[in-house]
């Protein structure tokens, strides 16, 4: 009997430990928000020959994740992440390099968001003319990170990226 009661406690103590990791090739990804982020990025960009890595995306967004653009308007188009992949699957992939230039991580409890300023280039030798910020929210469940939505907007004569977007990183 005391050693069906052994082997019961440190089952019941050993079961976080197997629920923190599912196995999955990306769980690195989500091990941290820093991770999380870099995952994100790496995930968009790539050489037009390099093949679009659809399940790591989807690994690191929750189910049903938002993605919002702002137009220069102010106006805003909502997508799911799944309307995000058709345009993609459907047209030949083109040189995207996208690199952040600053974040900045705010968290209370199992939420985070983070303010990432970004740069877009169709070659990482050219200097780039396009940078925009991203505004990525976030929740811990289950032993990893999901990214839920996030919500970006180009810079513009009236809305560039101040110092504090910038300095952080």
């Amino acid at each position: 009997m005391k050693k069906l009661i052994f082997l019961l406690v440190n089952l019941l103590f050993s079961l976080p430990a197997f629920a923190q990791n599912s196995g999955n090739t990306h769980d690195k990804d989500v091990a941290s928000i820093d991770a999380i982020i870099n995952a994100y990025y790496d995930v968009i960009s790539g050489s037009g020959t390099d093949p679009w890595e659809f399940e790591r995306d989807k690994f690191i967004h929750s189910t049903d994740a938002v993605i919002i653009r702002l137009d220069e308007k102010g106006n805003a188009s909502y997508s799911s992440l799944e309307a995000e992949y058709i345009p993609l699957a459907l047209s030949p992939r083109e040189d995207l390099f996208e690199k952040e230039l600053g974040r900045s991580v705010q968290t209370y409890g199992d939420i985070a968001h983070v303010w990432s300023a970004f740069e877009i280039r169709a070659d990482p030798g050219v200097p780039a003319d396009v940078r925009g910020l991203n505004s990525i929210r976030l929740h811990f469940e289950k032993g990893r990170w999901f990214i839920d939505s996030w919500t970006v907007q180009m810079e513009t004569e009236n809305d560039s990226l101040v110092s504090r977007f910038l300095d952080d990183h």
